[in-house]
């Protein structure tokens, strides 16, 4: 079947409308659901329903919906991206697919090593994820970044395959982690174990939030300067905030897109830096090839 059939079109259409619905959705549910108010207004995720549950409530509030959403955006892009591969590369799209999955691969074999190539659809999956998340903010939807539960559960995650790969060299080894290079360290290895994921989550939501706020404090301050300057005008034209026409899209260029990329960015290479740093490459293959020999010794020995 050619790429340009009538059914390919049909699925690609599909797709495409599929990255752009839940956008609209997300609009439209914060229309509906956001209370009116009146000057600066910074408050945190909206609480949309709770569900009664027997220890604790259960709280859906707009940063979890934003990041189903982002997520049903990003399923579809790739799935968009990837409809009609070929061998021979002959949709542009392609070129783009392969193009990032080099770039990916490339970073995480830099920054990694062979062994963690593997992780290359887990990076790009969270520089994806918190991207989009921060750029959702340009179509005024809460961004999940701001909200320190969203990117503590990523940096929770990443701890626990820190842990993981160190316990790849046995508990004790993992124990005895604590004690370099002298055991007097111990008690402040042990905080900055626990530092770590905390570390991550906060650099992370503290520079979206800063920035979500500092955009609002300017366009505000432009509001009520507009009105001071220009209020002279005659008829209607003294109630347009001239001022806030350019400069908060400028600002935005920065604190919305700027930013939050390179937020993604750097959790993404701050990821790949503590789990590969985690891995005691040397130990494991050490510890490999002894259960090697044991198995070596023991079928020996049975024949």
């Amino acid at each position: 079947m050619k790429k340009t059939s009538l059914r390919f079109r049909i699925v690609d259409a599909f797709y495409i409308a599929m990255m752009i619905i839940p956008f609209i959705a997300g609009i439209v549910l914060k229309v509906l659901t956001k209370p009116a108010s009146e000057g600066i207004n910074i408050t945190g995720a909206q609480i949309y329903f709770t569900i009664p549950m027997p220890l604790q409530d259960f709280i859906v509030t707009e940063s979890q919906i934003n990041s189903l959403l982002v997520t049903v955006v990003i399923l579809f892009f790739c799935l968009f991206m990837t409809h009609g591969l070929t061998e021979k590369c002959e949709l542009k799209r392609q070129h783009f697919a392969e193009l990032i999955v080099e770039k990916v691969d490339g970073m995480v074999n830099e920054n990694m090593g062979e062994y963690f190539m593997a992780f290359s659809p887990f990076i790009i999956g969270m520089m994806a994820l918190s991207g989009v998340s921060s750029l959702i903010t340009l179509f005024g939807l809460y961004p999940p970044t701001s909200d320190i539960n969203i990117v503590g559960g990523w940096a929770v995650l990443v701890f626990i395959l820190i842990t993981y790969y160190k316990m790849k060299c046995g508990p004790i080894n993992y124990l005895k982690s604590f004690t370099q290079p002298v055991a007097l360290l111990t008690p402040i290895n042990l905080i900055g174990e626990i530092a770590t994921p905390v570390s991550m989550a906060f650099r992370h939501y503290g520079n979206v939030l800063s920035g979500s706020v500092i955009g609002v404090l300017i366009a505000t301050a432009l509001g009520s300067l507009s009105s001071k300057l220009l209020g002279w005008l005659p008829g209607f034209l003294a109630d347009i905030p001239l001022l806030q026409v350019g400069i908060p899209a400028v600002l935005s260029l920065y604190f919305d897109i700027f930013s939050g990329l390179l937020q993604a960015f750097i959790f993404a290479m701050l990821t790949m830096m503590y789990v590969a740093g985690a891995f005691d490459a040397d130990t494991y293959r050490k510890i490999m090839e002894k259960k090697k020999a044991k198995k070596v010794k023991k079928h020996a020995g049975v024949e």
